[in-house]
């Protein structure tokens, strides 16, 4: 469920028309609802309350201060994958005791920063990264947490660019070496080996490959038992799906139902990851029509808004459904939806039915508030596209549109080619 509905046969998000949005800060622009992330967040909460999870939003999917700050206010930590978002994080008040630091790349600075901060725990991706975070902890006096991130080998049922928990993916460490870690653990004096993460992918619609991931994670745990290690967290990451298209996903409830069981076998504190889940249907996408072209074998519908700002259907043939601001009794047609974006793979839609809309209607992309700004670049020298959130009756621009002057912050041209 979301907050962005037709009153009178206008788009809406929560109390205040799309449209009215668009008249004050031009298009494109991302825009946020308030209440759905609070929704979706609680609903997580609930559905997993008999075993109180630290439930540690995953900021890659959304970076935005107003939203991380929304989260935040009702009790979220944060997943990150990098010092700027560790730095975003703090910035908006989070208790670093509520922080994970997953990622395969960690450099020495974003060890040393983290450390400093006494974030709650490194998720190590593998034996270099333990021995690099060892190296740094002596170096600094500290013993930080560390969980190790298992590859469990389970194949998720989503696309091949999101799924991380088979060997082919780059992430995680396999059983097999995570064992000879756990009983060579006093190698790592400078560590307190503290907890095991786990995560299968994204956009999993499905409770099946979670459950099979849990399995062998709690196998693992009672082997570690067996050898006298005793363990203090188990992060079982993020991936619930949402629905783009036809998807029938998975409500938290549900989920919960299926892998509360397991999760109750052991006496372990859980942490859980969730990212698309909350953010995904609380913002859309606002772009504008420019012109109708009709080549005689197809039909383009062409955008103020181009792959530069929502990537994921270029990248992953992501479906987003698209809909006009105002409901319209329009002929309608099979198009694609492009933009201005000099490349073929700039679209938002391809052989999509829409109505036949006239220069300047306005369309929202809908689904699009995981992955969406995150993932925008300044190609094609474009300005990223501003955001704003809705509370109510209320709206702000909570990031404004990037200027020709933030382009070339910075850029200069060196005397020896003048």
């Amino acid at each position: 469920m979301h907050d962005f509905k037709f009153k009178n046969n206008e788009l809406h998000c929560e109390s205040v028309k799309v449209s009215t949005i668009a008249k004050k800060v031009g298009t494109p622009f991302y825009l946020y609802s308030h209440h759905t992330l609070v929704d979706h967040f609680t609903k997580i909460q609930r559905a997993f309350a008999s075993v109180h999870p630290i439930i540690c939003f995953a900021m890659k999917a959304n970076d935005n201060l107003a939203v991380l700050t929304t989260l935040a206010n009702q009790g979220a930590g944060f997943d990150i994958v990098s010092v700027g978002e560790l730095k975003k994080a703090l910035m908006i008040g989070a208790d670093p005791q509520k922080i994970v630091f997953a990622s395969v790349g960690k450099t020495e600075e974003e060890i040393t920063f983290a450390m400093k901060s006494n974030i709650l725990l490194f998720n190590v991706e593998s034996l270099p990264e333990l021995e690099e975070i060892n190296r740094i902890a002596k170096r600094l006096q500290k013993r930080p947490r560390i969980a190790l991130r298992l590859n469990p080998d389970v194949e998720a049922a989503t696309h091949a660019r999101i799924t991380t928990g088979t060997l082919k993916n780059k992430f995680g460490i396999d059983l097999r070496t995570a064992r000879k870690i756990m009983k060579s653990r006093r190698k790592y004096p400078h560590l307190c080996f503290s907890g095991l993460h786990v995560h299968i992918g994204s956009q999993i619609i499905t409770s099946a490959p979670f459950i099979r991931a849990i399995k062998r994670i709690l196998a693992f745990v009672e082997d570690l038992r067996h050898d006298g290690i005793a363990l203090e967290y188990l992060d079982i990451g993020g991936g619930l799906g949402i629905i783009y298209k036809d998807e029938k996903p998975q409500t938290a409830q549900n989920f919960a139902d299926a892998i509360l069981p397991y999760l109750k076998k052991t006496d372990l504190k859980i942490i859980m990851e969730p990212g698309r889940f909350i953010v995904g249907n609380a913002g859309i996408f606002v772009t504008k029509a420019l012109y109708l072209k009709d080549n005689g074998v197809k039909k383009f519908l062409i955008v103020d808004g181009g792959m530069n700002d929502l990537v994921r259907p270029t990248m992953y043939d992501a479906y987003h459904e698209i809909v006009p601001l105002k409901k319209t009794n329009a002929k309608r047609a099979k198009m694609d939806v492009v933009g201005p974006i000099c490349e073929s793979g700039d679209f938002f839609a391809k052989s999509r039915v829409l109505p036949m809309v006239n220069n300047g209607d306005l369309l929202a992309i809908m689904s699009a508030g995981a992955y969406g700004y995150v993932m925008s670049s300044n190609y094609n020298v474009r300005g990223r596209s501003p955001e704003v959130m809705v509370k109510g009756n209320k709206f702000a621009i909570t990031k404004p549109r990037e200027t020709f002057r933030d382009l070339i912050r910075g850029e200069t041209v060196p005397k020896f080619i003048r």
